[in-house]
């Protein structure tokens, strides 16, 4: 979805984890790091497979949080996902630019998914 911005910006809850952890839902954790049984086996789950689909680990994304803030992950993920060809953001759901790759988008069979390596 291009025009997406992501669960937290939306002031929503992770709709993968919110139906399964009471400290997520109830907001008794703002992120799974505080959580002393981090990673959880859902949380696992998930994570095995966005880094096999999507190229992106949300273990490593919280571990990199709790060690430099949530300032500091953004600004990295900005850089990380900015399109080296006119500076938007890519959907780290199939590597394609909500700007200027809107046709490619369009053309996919998979839309959420990368192209093979």
């Amino acid at each position: 979805m291009p025009y997406c911005k992501g669960c937290r910006p939306r002031d929503k809850k992770c709709a993968f984890l919110k139906k399964r952890c009471d400290l997520l839902l109830s907001g008794r954790v703002q992120y799974c790091y505080e959580c002393a049984e981090f990673p959880c086996r859902y949380l696992q789950h998930i994570d095995k497979r966005y880094r096999e689909r999507y190229r992106m680990s949300m273990v490593e994304n919280l571990k990199y949080i709790k060690e430099n803030g949530i300032e500091g992950f953004l600004k990295n993920e900005e850089e990380k996902w900015r399109c080296p060809e006119c500076g938007a953001a890519i959907c780290c759901h199939n590597g394609i630019c909500f700007n200027c790759g809107l046709d490619k988008l369009k053309q996919k069979k998979q839309v959420y998914r990368w192209e093979k390596r």
